[in-house]
């Protein structure tokens, strides 16, 4: 459900008792552990068990497993999550005792209060490029607050109040959040169409964009990428309207320039070039082309705001990754498994070319991708099939549904449909139960297997890592 942006948003710690509905998830969870820490008292409530909840039970936070009307108790404001539906029995007891309902959006803007905000959007990279620039402003002392969409590997939070002046922020174009924060300075990392459920057409969307460019802080700045072309092209309106902005990219007109890319134990390493100067070189630990472009974006917010390039430099070469970005789930038998929420045709693009660096000699890359919304296969289905035909075999699952309802002619038989593979290696399954034995039964030591996909697909990754465990104890 969509709800309306109060039009004042008080802090954190004067908004009384706060109720989450979906506190379980990566958005609604780090903003619950950001206002309990500033002092406010938080309750919430989720469908399921989640990997966040057992730090916002630590911090004393009561989290109850199921929705029920008396779960809003004393409460004087709910945070919901998109996914709630109309009938959910707590938003119909926030609603008839006139509670305020605020969507995500505005409860992190009330955690950000007294903060300076450092906004990271665009269409991919967010999570990844968030947690960046987190760790590298955490390295060089900034001790800023975050949160982000995913869990950091280095602290094993995806949010956390920090002392520093500074707020890092994934900012979600998906429903406009990205429109509601007081952004000091930003990122856009790229502009592709997505999310046209909500913006209904490309330029609605990319227009979008350009509002959160013009309600950057008039003393502020954007970091822009421009290796894409709807990057680029937000990048001269800006500088066009005379506002700050530094460009970040593999191409020469770059400001910031990532140059000598090389491949090495599992990341990716590059010189940083400005105004055509070699000003040092980054060592990352993930793999991935794309992946430098993000860590460029979050090196270039930090020069920008005085910090020292060797300690950012420094921090973004102890990055260790995101959950669910590129995640080495186990190697078994000369096997590995990663996970990623690739979901878009550019993430499932460059999250197998990242996965084809991977491989051994004589490796091959066997993909599984679940599409994520009805929405977005009606769209992209073509396009998602263009992308996955860069790994060697794939299987599609059925639509994840998340907060639509089912469409009987949308369904992963159109992508695998679009995947210019032969037939054999290309297969529809919706059976779940199947895909695990059908992928063990044909990896290879020197393999590469991707779990990609923004819903429960995630939960087959560990599957094959026992899997493959138990075949090589099999065969040994």
């Amino acid at each position: 459900m969509r709800l309306p942006v109060p039009d004042s948003i008080p802090p954190a710690d004067e908004l009384g008792r706060v109720h989450f509905v979906g506190i379980g998830g990566a958005g609604l969870s780090g903003i619950a552990r950001i206002m309990a820490r500033r002092g406010a008292t938080v309750t919430g409530s989720d469908d399921n068990e989640t990997p966040f909840l057992a730090s916002l039970r630590e911090l004393g936070v009561p989290v109850t497993i199921g929705y029920a009307a008396d779960h809003v108790g004393a409460a004087d404001t709910l945070v919901v999550t998109t996914a709630a539906r109309e009938d959910n029995p707590e938003v119909l007891a926030g609603r008839e005792r006139g509670l305020a309902l605020w969507p995500r959006s505005a409860g992190l803007a009330s955690a950000m209060a007294g903060q300076k905000v450092l906004s990271v959007a665009g269409t991919h990279g967010k999570t990844t490029t968030t947690s960046l620039l987190a760790v590298a402003l955490l390295h060089a002392g900034a001790d800023p607050s975050y949160a982000v969409g995913g869990v950091l590997g280095s602290t094993g939070r995806n949010a956390d109040l920090g002392a520093g002046e500074y707020f890092v922020a994934e900012a979600d174009e998906s429903d406009g959040a990205f429109l509601v924060y007081d952004t000091y300075a930003g990122i856009v990392l790229n502009v592709e169409a997505d999310h046209l459920d909500v913006w209904g057409t490309e330029e609605a969307y990319a227009g979008a964009f350009d509002t959160f460019a013009d309600g950057i802080s008039p003393d502020g700045f954007l970091v822009c990428g421009v290796d894409d072309r709807g990057g680029a092209a937000l990048a001269e309106r800006v500088h066009a309207a005379g506002r700050r902005v530094v460009t970040v990219g593999t191409s020469e007109d770059a400001d910031l320039r990532a140059t000598d890319l090389r491949a090495a134990g599992g990341g990716t390493t590059f010189a940083v070039v400005r105004e055509g100067r070699t000003i040092g070189e980054v060592a990352l630990r993930i793999p991935g082309r794309h992946y430098v472009v993000d860590a460029l974006a979050a090196l270039a917010m930090g020069l920008e705001l005085g910090l020292d390039l060797d300690d950012l430099a420094a921090g973004l070469g102890e990055f260790v990754g995101t959950g669910r970005r590129m995640e080495l789930k186990g190697e078994t038998g000369g096997v590995r498994v990663y996970d990623s929420y690739a979901h878009h045709p550019s993430e499932i693009s460059g999250d197998i070319e990242a996965a084809r660096s991977l491989v051994d000699d004589g490796g091959r890359v066997l993909v599984v991708f679940q599409p994520h919304l009805v929405s977005r296969t009606r769209i992209f289905a073509e396009e998602m099939g263009a992308a996955l035909a860069g790994a060697d075999e794939v299987v599609v699952l059925d639509v994840y549904l998340a907060r639509e309802d089912p469409d009987p002619s949308i369904t992963g038989a159109l992508v695998a449909g679009a995947v210019d593979l032969p037939a054999e290696r290309v297969r529809f399954e919706p059976d779940r139960a199947a895909v695990v034995p059908l992928l063990v039964g044909a990896a290879r030591p020197g393999d590469v297997l991707l779990t990609l996909g923004a819903g429960d697909v995630t939960a087959l990754a560990p599957q094959l890592v026992r899997a493959l465990e138990e075949r090589t104890d099999g065969q040994g």
